[in-house]
């Protein structure tokens, strides 16, 4: 029977001449028939209308469908984990899960002759409480992780190839790291494949190492697993020591079976960059290193690289010898008290990647003219000492820096007089130390470090009432001052700073005399990224909030954000920190 033609002609009989399935199909033609002839005119074509859409037409169908497996209708297969039965459809799971459907014994289970009549299909590799959670998964698209199920969930996931639930597992468990879980979680993600995990955890277990190593986890580690953690580049340590005493520290957790794996652990650790002083008096005194021949020679390459003068210690290269470059810390530039016109306690940051300033906590008590330190994570505001019982001078307009792992504070203005001597804190200690003095006496002094030798730059001396242009540095290994080049120039209060191997005087005055050879009078500098920050300060009538950075590849100065106060006579650093609320001041 040729229904259209019979629709054409007006002869077909719905009820009689045509089966139920083409109903709808001739009534379909026919309005289609007669609309072409009636309406063609009048209406638009319907190719060109979008077609219908029910957004929660697929939903209501799976919500029925998992309705109907609860109450065991039309379930068509039974999945076994750990004798827990799991009723589900076939086709659902096949739909769903790659791993149904694609599976070359699977396929063949669901759609060959002989084994699609099997209807119960064992899984030996998945846990009953994960196979339950991912066929609910599958028919109501939502899973809930937790710390109870996400170890079994993740795997059965991953065997399912269910990604977006393995991924929601992954999340999870990067949420969760802390010190005491992130080396469990580490390999969890190895195991399992989970790459994305793998690195996130990886580079926590870096960022936090001081934390994690003190955790309970650390202690049973492998020792392979201790030196591929251990020889890491990117480790975040207040110091080598730190390295040194986990090593020590796993050894003698389990000192019989460990021993044997003493001196390849050391060969990671970095002696050379210690300070002497704990090299000799700990290292070198450590019982198990001194039965060790291996571990003697490493203390013994340490030592020789003590013993060589600035640029002669780059004649040894080892990866011993090799400072660690932590990434992924945010770098700041902190501007410490100053006055704004009188004293103040606070504290700003400039954050570089958002290029904004924050207020940040602010010091206990005001300060200005201080100069500061960074050790250990920790700032330390240095000025006047009269209320540190070790201290032997009062000092105001000091110079400060940073060499080796000591604090030391050059010169200075006791309030009669400037001052010549210098001394030296040790933050394990807590103890201050004379040191030899300065041929100069000098207040207003700016100091840096270059190549292990301390320079103190300029300065007033009181005694002759001169600012001066001469500079002294100070070899700490053999307590000395020797005199250098003068500047050409006379600068008190400049800002110093040390970039690409280069000590820049920045600013200072001579007298009423404001420098301007490079910014503007009694400023504070930083060093970040080879690039040099002038902060604030005054040129005569105004005190400034602006901020400039010296490019010396280009050789120029761009402009910076401005703070939020002007100050002059503040103390600046630059440095990374793992964030604001991490910042300490002593």
């Amino acid at each position: 029977m040729d229904i259209d033609r019979d629709i054409r002609e007006g002869s077909c009989d719905l009820e009689r001449d045509i089966p139920m399935e083409r109903q709808g199909s001739c009534l379909l033609l026919r309005y289609a028939s007669q609309n072409s002839l009636d309406e063609s005119s009048q209406r638009p074509n319907s190719k060109d209308k979008p077609p219908y859409r029910n957004n929660h037409h697929t939903h209501r169908a799976f919500s029925v469908m998992n309705h109907m497996r609860q109450e065991l209708l039309l379930c068509d297969v039974t999945l076994i984990a750990d004798n827990v039965e799991i009723p589900a459809h076939k086709m659902v799971l096949a739909a769903c899960s790659p791993y149904f459907y694609a599976m070359p014994y699977f396929y063949a289970m669901f759609t060959s002759f002989e084994e699609s009549k099997q209807d119960k299909i064992t899984l030996k590799e998945i846990d009953s409480q994960a196979l339950t959670l991912l066929v609910e998964y599958v028919y109501t698209s939502e899973v809930q992780v937790t710390e109870e199920n996400v170890q079994v969930l993740l795997p059965a996931a991953n065997l399912l190839q269910l990604t977006d639930v393995r991924d929601a597992c992954c999340d999870f468990l990067q949420a969760q790291l802390h010190p005491s879980n992130c080396l469990g979680i580490r390999a969890f993600a190895d195991l399992h494949g989970c790459l994305d995990l793998l690195n996130s955890a990886e580079s926590y277990i870096e960022l936090h190492f001081p934390e994690v190593v003190e955790c309970e986890e650390f202690l049973t580690l492998s020792h392979q697993q201790v030196a591929r953690l251990i020889c890491s580049d990117r480790l975040t340590v207040p110091s080598e020591e730190k390295v040194f005493e986990c090593v020590i520290a796993w050894v003698q957790h389990d000192l019989k079976h460990r021993q044997e794996h003493l001196s390849a652990l050391m060969e990671h650790v970095r002696l050379p960059l210690m300070s002497q002083e704990y090299l000799v008096q700990r290292v070198e005194e450590e019982p198990l290193l001194k039965a060790d021949l291996q571990c003697k020679d490493f203390i013994i390459e340490a030592l020789k690289y003590h013993l060589l003068k600035g640029d002669l210690k780059t004649c040894i290269k080892t990866p011993r010898t090799k400072p660690r470059q932590p990434v992924g810390l945010p770098k700041v530039l902190l501007v410490v008290g100053g006055q704004a016109p009188k004293a103040i306690r606070s504290v700003e940051c400039y954050d570089f990647k958002e290029e904004r300033w924050y207020q940040v906590a602010e010091m206990p008590t005001r300060r200005c003219r201080a100069g500061l330190a960074v050790i250990n994570g920790k700032v330390y505001a240095v000025d006047q000492w009269s209320n540190c019982a070790n201290m032997e001078a009062r000092r105001s307009t000091l110079g400060v820096a940073v060499l080796g792992s000591c604090i030391y504070a050059v010169g200075g203005f006791d309030g009669s007089t400037g001052l010549n001597t210098a001394e030296k804190f040790d933050p394990r200690t807590q103890e201050w130390n004379t040191i030899s003095a300065m041929s100069t006496r000098r207040s207003s002094v700016g100091v840096g470090v270059l190549n292990n030798l301390l320079y103190a730059v300029g300065g007033y001396d009181g005694a002759s009432r001169q600012c001066l242009s001469s500079v002294e540095c100070y070899n700490s290994e053999t307590d000395t001052w020797t005199c250098v080049a003068d500047m050409t120039s006379r600068r008190s209060g400049a800002g110093v700073g040390v970039l690409d191997g280069i000590l820049y005087a920045v600013g200072g005055h001579d007298g009423p005399l404001v420098r301007k050879s490079v910014e503007a009078f009694l400023k504070g500098v930083g060093v970040l990224d080879g690039i040099l920050y002038a902060v604030g300060g005054h040129d005569g009538p105004l005190v400034r909030k602006s901020v400039e950075a010296y490019n010396p590849e280009s050789g120029t100065w761009s402009s910076v954000n401005d703070m939020a106060l002007c100050r002059r006579n503040a103390g600046v650093v630059a440095m990374q920190i793992l964030s604001l609320s991490h910042l300490e001041f002593r």
